[in-house]
């Protein structure tokens, strides 16, 4: 849900970004501003992708609750279930009372989900959002991974 006042703030951007100002905003139509307001192309298909990201209705178009949808920062209510729902599947992974998930609790979370994967394998995907390099997970770096 957006609120009124995210969409006061958001609502003159949307409409820089509606440049035939028929309500809607196109795959192009966005390409074009992303490309003014960050200096670079963006591809057709991520402008598309985009757009279906938060395309409800399926016409391929944003209108502007869309467009808030997609750009607006979550509101505090919809973050803290957010992290709600994110610390409970960290809790799935973690080694109890540790805080953090470690090679061994990925693999053993993995096998109960049907996922067989080796020791090695396990700490290759830690690795992979171990920003602190300490050879776990914690729940900052879930959430980035989460995010990813």
């Amino acid at each position: 849900m957006v609120h009124a006042a995210t969409a006061e703030r958001f609502s003159s951007v949307f409409a820089s970004f509606d440049r035939d100002a028929d309500g809607r905003i196109s795959a192009a139509e966005l390409r074009l501003c992303m490309k003014a307001a960050l200096g670079e192309d963006v591809s057709v298909e991520d402008g598309e992708a985009l757009v279906a990201l938060a395309d409800t209705d399926g016409d391929q178009l944003l209108d502007e609750l869309e467009f808030l949808r997609l750009v607006a920062p979550p509101e505090p209510e919809e973050e803290e279930e957010r992290c709600r729902g994110l610390r409970e599947a960290f809790a799935m992974y973690e080694v109890k009372g540790e805080g953090c998930i470690t090679p061994a609790s990925l693999m053993r979370m993995l096998a109960r989900l049907g996922s067989e994967q080796g020791i090695e394998e396990c700490r290759a995907m830690i690795r992979r959002f171990d920003l602190n390099g300490d050879g776990v997970v914690c729940f900052d770096e879930f959430k980035v991974m989460m995010d990813a």
